[in-house]
């Protein structure tokens, strides 16, 4: 449920403690924002409904869910195969990955790539084969993982009837799963709304003004957070997950269609000088449709723990920015004395890889021998070879977490990153210390000077 105050929303907090992602089970919307060509031109982005009682046998049968199962995303895609729809497990729809622990806290479009193919070999290769020579096949195949390393996503959960999971799983799985896609009848906004409307039917509907009559994915979950304010038995909850850090170009705010013209520059200025009546118009229909909907507007925070948390405050993000100031001096001081060159240059050459326990780690090979430098939070101490690289890895993370424009982000993850920046500055010194013989840190990062 929304809450009407920050004063109120904290108070519900610190009583009830974080809440779970599974406190209301049933159905989450995602709206995801645009990047790449959509953003630039469109700026519609993507949406997708996960299902958490609603698992998969392969992409395309479903069927319950076992117990400890997190359910799936289900999309329409155009293009992938022929085919309408298809499921993804949770976390490998954000991340690529099978499991939480082997999220990565950094991402750089090399990483991203080599996980979303490792991922489509290991479970997607009937559905997106190999190219001719084995080689990675090209086509939009990519938007089934690692969503969160393009995009932030906004998500809004509610409770769904239990008998209604079985007649969707019934009706999808005897359909004719074939490619429906049209940009402006049938595209994955469409679909969506299909889903919803399947368990609470005529609650979203088409903004025929604010988007010309397209289903829009900020229109349906526009159109989810009015019904769900006259249908207090939903329990609507917010929440959104942040787009992973790194070198991935940043994602950019959904917009309708309307809002999309009204607020592009490029569009608005030349058409202001020239045809002043249609800027109007513009103007007039973008008021009209309420096109002010701010998709993360009282949004909690999503955790790999699976708790939706707060976002930092204000006043939180600066005192944990003092923090990084104070320890950035102290890493700016260590790496002059080593002669570590930067971390944008040491990423921009490293190779990503996966440890013996499948979690990601960048290959540094600037040296005679290769440099390994854990990526996850489960590998970043125990896998790194060079503790002073790895500590810059997560100075540049939290850099971008902290930055005034960067996303929202929850106060755990925060201080998990912090906690993790001082013990790689303590393992450094510990390994420092060590004799040369013993292959200390400090031969490592001679390598990748």
């Amino acid at each position: 449920m929304f809450m009407s105050s920050r004063k109120l929303w904290t108070a519900l907090i610190l009583v009830f403690g974080s809440f779970s992602l599974r406190a209301h089970a049933g159905a989450t919307l995602l709206l995801e924002e645009p990047y790449s060509v959509d953003g630039t031109f469109a700026g519609t982005g993507h949406t997708a409904v996960y299902l958490d009682r609603v698992c998969a046998d392969t992409p395309l049968v479903l069927r319950r869910c076992a117990p400890g199962e997190l359910g799936v995303v289900l999309s329409r895609y155009h293009g992938i195969s022929g085919y309408d729809w298809l499921a993804i497990p949770l976390i490998p729809y954000l991340y690529a990955v099978d499991s939480p622990e082997k999220v990565p806290l950094y991402a750089d479009p090399k990483l991203e790539a080599f996980l979303r193919d490792r991922y489509r070999r290991q479970y997607l290769e009937q559905i997106v084969p190999d190219g001719k020579n084995g080689e990675t096949p090209d086509g939009p195949w990519y938007q089934l993982a690692g969503s969160a390393y393009d995009r932030t996503l906004y998500a809004f959960q509610f409770e769904t009837p239990v008998d209604k999971d079985e007649e969707l799983i019934r009706v999808l799985n005897a359909e004719r799963n074939t490619g429906r896609y049209k940009l402006l009848s049938a595209n994955c906004a469409d679909f969506a709304k299909g889903i919803i409307n399947f368990y609470y039917p005529g609650s979203l509907h088409r903004a025929v003004i604010a988007d010309l009559g397209v289903t829009t994915p900020k229109q349906i979950a526009k159109c989810l957070v009015h019904y769900s304010k006259h249908h207090p038995e939903l329990h609507m909850t917010s929440y959104l997950i942040p787009q992973v850090p790194g070198t991935i170009k940043r994602s950019r705010p959904v917009r309708g269609v309307v809002e999309s013209a009204f607020k592009a520059k490029k569009y608005m200025v030349p058409l202001l000088a020239w045809h002043p009546a249609i800027v109007a118009g513009f103007a007039a229909a973008y008021f009209t449709g309420r096109g002010g909907f701010d998709p993360g507007q009282h949004a909690l925070v999503f955790n790999l723990d699976h708790d939706l948390q707060m976002p930092l405050s204000a006043e939180e993000r600066r005192e944990y920015q003092k923090q990084l100031d104070k320890l950035s001096r102290g890493i700016a001081e260590d790496d002059a004395a080593l002669g570590l060159a930067k971390w944008s240059r040491v990423q921009a050459t490293a190779t990503p890889d996966l440890d013996p326990q499948g979690h990601p780690l960048f290959v540094l090979r600037e040296g005679q021998d290769p440099v390994e430098i854990g990526l996850s939070r489960e590998n970043i101490l125990s896998q790194s070879d060079s503790p002073e690289v790895a500590r810059q890895m997560m100075f540049a993370r939290l850099r971008e977490e902290l930055h005034k424009s960067s996303a929202k982000i929850s106060k755990a993850d925060v201080s998990s990153d912090l906690q993790l920046l001082e013990e790689l500055s303590s393992a450094e010194r510990d390994r420092s210390s060590l004799p040369a013989s013993g292959g200390s840190a400090t031969d490592a990062a001679s390598k990748i000077r």
